[in-house]
């Protein structure tokens, strides 16, 4: 056993250093936007037109939403795969009935404009941010062990939910904003793993 492991833990070195080494070199990955794609949705959104100094600040905030955006739908699959996990296919059953009932709405109501694109596939994107903490809370058993501290996630999901929600409507978010955003989606990602 012990010459399986003396043979493969440098093989399996080799490769995380390589795998370094090319995302340090600019790799680009299947899910990288490239300069052709961004030319081409900046030409379809009419930038020319927008005010600049305004979509200067708009730029420096899509970054912060960008990081918003990711952590939030990485939280709803979180949710989601725990749930599940928990309760198969009954996992929507433990979802308190004002969000169902909030979230069966809004699903209809993509089924009606089938000329726009939806939300997505599965019940918990047509959630809001702030459902996915009062799902985790009424549903604590099943993520206690992961999340540890019910206040501390109910917390940390308050601040990012609040700045998220600035941003998504216009606003700016000052540089120790940011930051906090920052630390915060550390935090919950070494919590969570």
């Amino acid at each position: 056993m012990d010459s399986v492991i003396d043979t493969l833990y440098p093989f399996i070195y080799r490769g995380l250093l390589t795998e370094e080494s090319l995302d340090k070199a600019g790799r680009k990955t299947k899910a990288a936007l490239d300069g052709a794609a961004s030319e081409l949705i900046v030409d379809k959104l009419a930038y020319g037109m927008l005010d600049e100094e305004a979509l200067v600040s708009a730029q420096r905030m899509s970054l912060v939403y960008s990081a918003i955006h990711a952590f939030e739908n990485m939280v709803r699959e979180y949710v989601k795969s725990t749930l599940l996990e928990k309760h198969k296919e009954d996992w929507w059953d433990k979802v308190p009935p004002k969000i169902q009932k909030r979230v069966a709405n809004r699903m209809d109501e993509d089924t009606k404009f089938r000329w726009h694109g939806t939300r997505g596939g599965s019940e918990i994107e047509y959630c809001d941010f702030g459902d996915l903490s009062s799902v985790i809370v009424v549903n604590w058993d099943d993520f206690e062990l992961t999340l540890i501290d019910m206040e501390w996630s109910k917390s940390l999901l308050g601040v990012l939910e609040r700045s998220r929600n600035i941003v998504m409507h216009g606003g700016v978010l000052a540089i120790q904003d940011i930051e906090r955003i920052g630390g915060n989606i550390r935090d919950w990602g070494r919590q969570v793993g």
